[in-house]
């Protein structure tokens, strides 16, 4: 067995194993090696999952957050139903490409935090806050004149009028929301996720409570309807950016990070390398959510059995992706680390054992949708109802065509998150573009009206797309990383590995 010490990925561990002289034979020393080498990747994979479990929770947490506003709605009227989630789906739109943006902090003080660079993470975190104030009353500003647009797309004028409403409040939550993003992405890219699930677990408690009790003018409150559920929110989301702030304020971890030293100062540099790399972050994730929204305009032209099978197998995928979603942003800052720290052979392989274990995990997901769809579905529709008898058929043949949908959409947004660790965010947004809407778009439209697959096809078209995306995002990130490895000289690389 050879050892290309300038490319192994587990030389850095190898290196330091005993001399051959002190073995006694090659064969042995040679299952020694082996034996060995297997620590680095338990190592990294441990890593990578300590780090992205209270991700997961925190975005398990958020989507409860959201389920709960829908149910809110859903309490008033079917008309409060419609315009709260028209008003939903706007304010959906605009607040991810700002929180696109805004995964841009993670990954550069993941970075800078490798590099040993304290000041620099400072810094960013700062420029972080700037930016998410500054997009948020952009934001706002749109929201609160969006009629005019949502009438021109032929929306009625009374489900305007009800999305009106409850964006009345709403965007005030946009400030709390985007800081809390920001400062998450300090907190993870530090490796303290911890927080930013209990805030986030506790914030999704308080939003239901407080939700309840304007709905229902509990303790005399008044009952507000939509515009009660947006201000809630917007409370809720301020107030978890604040605790988050005076956590990070308070526990002695982050007393090395001048965070308030200078903050009423925006730093224009660290606004630009933010903006540079947090903009295509942004334009990814727009054009991924509009892929879907192309999806549920497909539906909608079939009918409203269509539409509502499509919506609850939506459903029950997005509760599974939040998995893949987390262990994304996980293994940005692991690789991000790796990166700035020089140590190029760790990052790949950080990298490798994320996509690998999240394809597993995807595969799980894959079982339980092919073995317990109708149980699945279940949780949603009443089977003994008549009424849902088609709506549930139409929703199990979904989630069938989901089992491959989720390990090829979980495959591609883990590799962007590899990519995104090596501070390149163009690579994503161009593929994803490219698959979303030059194959996935158009497949899901050619199989659904000219094969008549009708829903299954859109979701196979979905499927190809997001298939293509991950077989590209994978090469691409180890093409980048072959290229940076050779690149690396030999001297340099022997020398950080001896910082090691």
């Amino acid at each position: 067995m050879s050892i290309n010490h300038a490319t192994h990925p587990f030389y850095p561990f190898v290196q330091s194993l005993p001399s051959a002289e002190n073995r006694r034979s090659s064969a042995s020393s040679d299952i020694w090696v082996v034996m060995t080498m297997q620590h680095p990747v338990r190592t990294e994979l441990w890593a990578i999952l300590r780090l992205a479990g209270p991700l997961i929770a925190s975005q398990l947490a958020h989507m409860l957050m959201v389920l709960t506003d829908t149910l809110m709605m859903a309490r008033l009227s079917p008309e409060a139903l419609a315009g709260g989630g028209l008003g939903a789906a706007s304010y959906s739109f605009v607040s991810i490409f700002c929180i696109g943006v805004i995964a841009a902090v993670g990954t550069l003080v993941a970075i800078r935090q490798g590099a040993g660079d304290i000041i620099g993470a400072a810094r960013l975190t700062q420029a972080g806050l700037w930016l998410a104030w500054l997009m948020a009353l952009g934001a706002g500003l749109l929201l609160w004149n969006l009629k005019p647009v949502l009438l021109l797309f032929g929306q009625t004028e009374t489900n305007v009028n009800a999305a009106g409403q409850f964006l009345i409040a709403l965007p005030f939550a946009l400030p709390g929301y985007l800081s809390f993003m920001a400062l998450r992405g300090f907190t993870s890219a530090i490796g303290r996720a911890t927080p930013v699930m209990v805030i986030s677990l506790a914030g999704t408690v308080a939003n239901f409570l407080l939700n309840y009790a304007l709905i229902t003018g509990m303790f005399g409150l008044p009952q507000l309807g939509l515009t009660g559920i947006g201000l809630v929110t917007a409370i809720v989301a301020n107030c978890m950016a604040l605790a988050l702030a005076l956590h990070i304020r308070r526990h002695p971890a982050y007393d090395a990070y001048p965070l308030r030293a200078g903050l009423s100062r925006p730093n224009r540099q660290y606004l630009k390398e933010l903006w540079r790399l947090g903009l295509p972050i942004g334009g990814t994730y727009a054009v991924e959510v509009g892929l879907f929204a192309f999806a549920a305009l497909c539906m909608g032209t079939m009918g409203s059995t269509q539409m509502g099978a499509h919506q609850i197998a939506l459903q029950i995928v997005s509760v599974a992706f939040m998995v893949p979603a987390g262990m994304s942003y996980a293994i940005t800052m692991r690789v991000g680390q790796h990166y700035g720290a020089g140590q190029l052979v760790d990052a790949r392989m950080s990298g490798r054992v994320g996509i690998t274990f999240g394809a597993v995990v995807m595969l799980g997901f894959a079982l339980v949708f092919w073995l317990w769809p109708n149980q699945l579905v279940g949780l949603f529709l009443d089977h003994n109802d008549p009424a849902f008898t088609e709506v549930i058929r139409l929703a199990v043949s979904l989630l069938a065509v989901a089992a491959w949908f989720e390990l090829f959409d979980g495959t591609q947004t883990i590799a962007m998150g590899c990519i995104r660790g090596l501070k390149d965010a163009k690579t994503t947004f161009l593929v994803g573009l490219a698959c979303y809407w030059l194959i996935g778009a158009p497949a899901a439209w050619w199989m659904a009206f000219h094969l008549n697959w009708g829903p299954t096809g859109v979701w196979w078209g979905l499927a190809l797309g997001l298939a293509c995306a991950a077989v590209s995002l994978t090469l691409a990130f180890e093409w980048k990383m072959q290229r940076m490895i050779r690149r690396e000289p030999v001297a340099e690389r022997f020398e950080a590995i001896g910082a090691d």
